[in-house]
């Protein structure tokens, strides 16, 4: 490990850390490929991730724990692959992240696991303020529009282009991610399921499920996720909504539901998003 590395990572470190206290590795956050969910990222939104990461926590799904905090990213870099073209016609690019650990005896399986490729996928937590629909150009923070995403509009594959980054919270190590590289699964809030009347209820439900799924591990790990998706499984989409505020409200330190932006009557948004 040379110098400038060493210099880049002690910006993090209350003394001087020496090569042999300190693994490295380097992790792709997510890309600007049309992804499961019919989203990607704008070039624009990947150059504020990469600058927003710098020095934000990894952990392991999303638990947010002093105890389970694992690594530290201390560079980032958005990396161009002109061989690959994505799905949208343009040249595939990635946010590649560099971060650290320093060598314990406790931490000696997570580093033998990520060396040998199990410990792999990564989600990244962030916010967005624009989900621009790729044949109207809706802002859909703000509005909706009649297009659903994965279905063709005069031979274009409608998509969500995510842009205007507000805010990157943390990445996690998962098990199964939702992108290729990366991967996101989108985080729902509103009042009124009237809003989501042009869209597959059915897919609603699943990232609603999803969700809770995540928010009801934060609260209390394996037994709650288990008694919160028993009860989800013969919910309506309006009490889903319902269900996933409620354990927003109980997530949120200050005890009320964090929003990226003010909801609207009758609206019904998707402004924080998962990066898995």
């Amino acid at each position: 490990m040379n110098q400038e590395i060493l210099d880049k990572i002690n910006k993090f470190t209350r003394r001087p850390l020496k090569d042999e206290e300190v693994y490295t590795f380097s992790v792709i956050l997510c890309d600007n490929d049309i992804d499961r969910d019919y989203e990607c990222f704008s070039d624009d939104a990947l150059e504020t991730l990469a600058e927003k990461f710098i020095g934000k926590t990894g952990i392991f799904d999303h638990n947010p724990t002093t105890s389970n905090q694992n690594a530290r990213i201390f560079d980032t870099e958005i990396v161009t692959d002109n061989e690959r073209i994505t799905k949208c016609g343009k040249p595939y690019k990635y946010l590649k992240a560099d971060a650290y650990m320093v060598r314990t005896g406790e931490n000696g399986t997570l580093i033998a696991e990520i060396d040998g490729g199990i410990k792999k996928e990564v989600s990244i937590s962030c916010s967005t303020g624009r989900k621009e629909c790729s044949i109207c150009g809706c802002n859909k923070v703000v509005g909706r529009c009649a297009h659903v995403g994965g279905r063709k509009y005069n031979e274009k594959v409608c998509h969500t282009v995510l842009s205007d980054i507000t805010d990157a919270y943390e990445w996690s190590f998962v098990a199964v991610p939702a992108q290729v590289n990366a991967g996101v699964t989108k985080h729902f809030s509103g009042d009124s399921v009237n809003a989501v009347s042009d869209y597959d209820i059915k897919m609603v439900n699943d990232e609603l499920k999803r969700d809770i799924r995540r928010l009801a591990f934060f609260t209390g790990g394996k037994p709650a996720v288990d008694s919160a998706m028993t009860s989800a499984e013969f919910m309506n989409t309006k009490q889903l909504i319902d269900m996933k505020k409620s354990f927003e409200k109980r997530v949120s330190p200050s005890g009320v539901e964090v929003q990226i932006m003010p909801e609207k009557e009758n609206s019904f948004s998707a402004d924080e998003f998962l990066m898995k």
